[in-house]
């Protein structure tokens, strides 16, 4: 008869994983084991949490289930920060965590997870969808179907599993999981009275989240904001989810957001449709009173934070934005003789101060600007590269002055905000898709913390581009400091970074620019190289970044 371990890596493969992401210990072994003689490929990364990032990533761009994998004790706890950080994006990642052998519990254990020492089934909780130990191995198949419709449908999300050393050695009869429906959703009862409210709208305008990209609805949010001539808005996690040149876009709000977005809002709105967004302070910075709409219709899968950030009326549409939209827009009622809004006047406004904030840095300052980088990447890099943009101020540059031109091209996570997990999730990314081209934006602080992972990119040959913002300091907090109190202190390193060689040291190509022109030659060099590049530039460490709307 099979063992535990290697019936789980069989129902893995069942479920579309051809790889899992992170470091053995002795008690998941036998797994790493049955995934090499089962021709599943598993991924050695530099740090637990890293795996946890690759996982996510690969989750996301492979459309199925990802798999992350740390021993016991520290092992589990360093992939604690990658659950939190997929259970934001809702991405269905199932962590399996190792256990000593179960009859040992009780006894004084090395890197102990039970209740005797660092309880990672407790641990995991907050941070998943569900989280169990596996502790008999006749209950093994209720535990992989619970976690994996839980992963998977729904509001998707992480999973945990812990499985003590002893169950996964232990026979079992083979099994087979029942199928289950993955794409089910339910439709709103509220799309007819949804539909009323915004065509009696005189100047509505939509704010798109990161739901739009869960549920990949770039197609839905697009035709309904043509069909009712709605002028579009990103949250920065919503950015990607629409081109940022489309006649009826503009462009962000919240960080990073655009003048034309603050300048149409304004002037007044009567129905503001967020889709896929629950308003945190990243996306509604910067919105005074005098901004707010009449009326919210909020069509989001969850009604946690429904009606909780803005003071005004809200209708609260609960499901799925692409399954929703979808149904919403064919049963629709013709709209006639509608003329696309010009927004040129707000795009005037928002060229105007793009230029004078590069403009206006004088000859005083050290390092490039990053907002003028941002646009000479978008003429550098092709349209189709899927960038993962890391968290800090770096980032925020890039949804204001890196456009979007097609949907599903730019990932940003504007509320867990974890550094370093855009590094592992363009490197997942890349290894689910490897004919795509895959982008990261970083920071030095972020990748002082995850860097090491471009090891892992240089030793599975993925040629993802990690574009490293160095200005020498974690720079949002900096200058959030300085705006809110007049100084900063901890924020600046005594001693800078060179990314160029760290990323040297690990095995990749890399190149320091100081120029537009290196910036250039750097990625036509990258472009062509099968392997990783790290192309570091070094920025203006006084440069404002568009983050200040934030109190």
């Amino acid at each position: 008869m099979p063992k535990v371990s290697s019936v789980i890596v069989e129902q893995l493969k069942n479920m579309g994983c051809r790889h899992a992401f992170g470091i053995p210990g002795k008690p998941v072994v036998p797994l790493i084991l049955e995934m090499e003689a089962q021709g599943m490929d598993f991924v050695l990364t530099r740090h637990e949490g890293g795996g946890g990032y690759m996982a996510a990533g690969y989750a996301m761009q492979n459309q199925t289930l990802g798999v992350a994998v740390g021993t016991s004790g520290p092992g589990g706890t360093n992939l604690l920060t990658a659950a939190g950080q997929a259970k934001a994006y809702h991405a269905p990642v199932l962590m399996i965590t190792g256990h000593p052998p179960l009859h040992e519990t009780g006894k004084a254990l090395g890197q102990d997870s039970s209740m005797f020492g660092t309880d990672l089934t407790e641990l995991f909780k907050p941070v998943t969808k569900f989280s169990a130990k596996v502790e008999d191995s006749r209950s093994l198949k209720n535990y992989l179907q619970h976690a994996f419709q839980k992963a998977l449908t729904g509001e998707k999300g992480p999973v945990h599993l812990s499985i003590p050393l002893d169950v996964l050695t232990t026979e079992i009869e083979p099994l087979e999981l029942p199928a289950f429906e993955i794409e089910e959703h339910m439709v709103s009862m509220k799309l007819k009275e949804m539909e009323k409210e915004i065509h009696g709208a005189e100047r509505p305008v939509m704010l798109l989240g990161k739901g739009v990209h869960i549920s990949n609805a770039y197609e839905e949010v697009r035709h309904t904001a043509e069909q009712w001539n709605m002028p579009v808005m990103t949250t920065p996690g919503g950015k990607g989810t629409f081109p940022t040149k489309h006649p009826l876009s503009l462009g962000g709000f919240g960080l990073g957001g655009t003048e034309a977005a603050s300048a149409f809002l304004q002037e007044g709105t009567d129905v503001l449709v967020v889709v896929g967004s629950t308003l945190s302070d990243m996306s509604i910075a910067g919105m005074n009173e005098s901004m707010y709409p009449q009326k919210v219709i909020q069509l989001d899968c969850s009604d946690a934070f429904a009606g909780k950030s803005l003071p005004v009326e809200t209708m609260f549409v609960k499901g799925d934005a692409k399954t929703n939209l979808r149904r919403l827009l064919d049963e629709a009622e013709p709209v006639e003789g509608s003329v696309m809004r010009d927004l040129a006047p707000y795009w005037a406004k928002e060229t105007e101060a793009a230029a004078a904030a590069v403009k206006n840095r004088g000859s005083g300052h050290a390092g490039l600007s990053i907002a003028a980088v941002m646009t000479e990447l978008r003429r550098l890099i092709p349209e189709e590269t899927i960038v993962y943009g890391d968290d800090g101020s770096h980032t925020f540059y890039g949804i204001k002055y890196f456009d979007t031109v097609q949907p599903g091209t730019f990932f940003f996570d504007d509320v867990f905000g974890a550094m370093g997990h855009g590094i592992g999730f363009s490197i997942g990314a890349k290894i689910a898709a490897p004919e795509k081209k895959i982008a990261c934006f970083t920071g030095d602080g972020c990748f002082l913390m995850h860097g090491t992972e471009v090891s892992t990119a240089v030793n599975q040959q993925t040629g993802v581009l990690f574009f490293v913002f160095n200005n020498g300091m974690l720079d949002m907090v900096d200058k959030g400091m300085k705006n809110n109190l007049g100084r900063s202190a901890g924020v600046r390193y005594d001693t800078d970074m060179n990314a160029a060689l760290f990323g040297k040291s690990l095995g990749a190509d890399a190149a320091r620019c100081t120029t537009m022109e290196e910036i250039a030659t750097a990625c036509r060099s990258a472009l062509h190289r099968q392997g990783p590049t790290v192309i570091e530039v070094l920025v203006d460490k006084e440069e404002m970044p568009p983050t200040m709307a934030r109190a």
